[in-house]
């Protein structure tokens, strides 16, 4: 392949990799569909294909919808013990970040929400609202309609506003004060003040730090703030599992504040937060190693805050 090629197909890489992870939720997929998606500009007639970008981005759609509808993704996904993978603030595989709708799109309580959405309409949803792809240029890129373009989308926006919080985006600011009240209640018993914290319809996910088969879910401020006593509450075991005192980080991942337990320039865990109207409205915690390793990659190139608590 000559150079020309290929500085054409890494001019487009990394919004490939973008569109690839919003589709399948996980960074070591999406780097493996825009591999696969190299070896076919590789092997392609290229003096034929007139638009390389719009080439491109059907071949890596495509490639990403055959993995969505794989009988192994079914039954990972369906197995109840699937989050999105974390990406740290600035990591470019998120993508473009200029409008609201971009921003959510990559958020991870959004790539959640969009499991329920069927392949056809996680693409469509993506590349309308992430990309501002016409419904002319997703129905050439999908095969489909531009009828069935507005439709699909129109359904996806539905279901996912349907359980989506339209409270607007909160202050960055606002939002990590929330969580560093909300981490001093956790790890000093103040139980009331945790629940106060709370909107009265929070939810909470774990993998069980890695350890359990099915996603662990968790509702009513109670039970919520329950579970996170109980996970924040340090013990030796929990030391053995992470390999040290963790240092607890405030940081950014998906546009939203997170909690990270960092051991040795490690990250062993994080808890991502979705915060509405000054209270935590839902968390995710994720410790599992697989799904830590591209916000591993980024933090090691990260200069961190200082850590709110230096030993856990």
């Amino acid at each position: 392949m000559d150079s020309e090629a290929i500085d054409r197909f890494e001019a487009s890489r990394g919004r490939l990799a973008s569109l690839a992870y919003r589709l399948l939720g996980s960074a070591a997929d999406a780097e493996d569909a825009v591999q696969d998606t190299f070896l076919r500009w590789q092997a392609a007639d290229r003096e034929r294909i007139e638009v390389p970008e719009a080439w491109l981005t059907k071949v890596a759609t495509r490639l990403c919808l055959d993995r969505l509808r794989s009988a192994q993704a079914r039954h990972e996904r369906a197995a109840g013990a699937w989050l999105p993978e974390p990406l740290l603030e600035g990591d470019p595989m998120l993508g473009p970040a200029d409008t609201f709708e971009q921003r959510e799109s990559v958020s991870l309580a959004v790539l959640t929400l969009m499991e329920r959405l069927s392949p056809v309409e996680r693409a469509v949803y993506v590349l309308r609202e992430a990309f501002s792809y016409s419904h002319a240029e997703i129905a050439g890129i999908l095969d489909i309609t531009e009828s069935a373009s507005q439709q699909h989308v129109h359904r996806a926006r539905i279901r996912v506003a349907a359980e989506r919080r339209r409270g607007g985006e909160a202050d960055p600011a606002s939002a990590r004060r929330v969580v560093e009240e909300f981490l001093a209640a956790a790890t000093s018993g103040r139980t009331e003040r945790l629940v106060a914290l709370l909107t009265d319809d929070v939810t909470a996910f774990s993998d069980g730090a890695g350890l359990s088969k099915r996603l662990l879910r968790y509702k009513t401020r109670e039970r919520v703030a329950s579970y996170v006593r109980a996970g924040f509450k340090p013990t030796q075991a929990k030391r053995r599992l992470a390999g040290g005192s963790p240092a607890m980080h405030i940081a950014r991942v998906n546009g939203s504040p997170a909690v990270l337990a960092v051991v040795d320039g490690r990250v062993v865990g994080a808890v991502a937060f979705e915060v509405s109207d000054g209270k935590v409205a839902s968390l995710r915690g994720i410790a599992a190693a697989d799904r830590l390793s591209r916000l591993n990659e980024t933090w090691r190139q990260h200069e961190p805050d200082a850590p709110v608590i230096s030993a856990w």
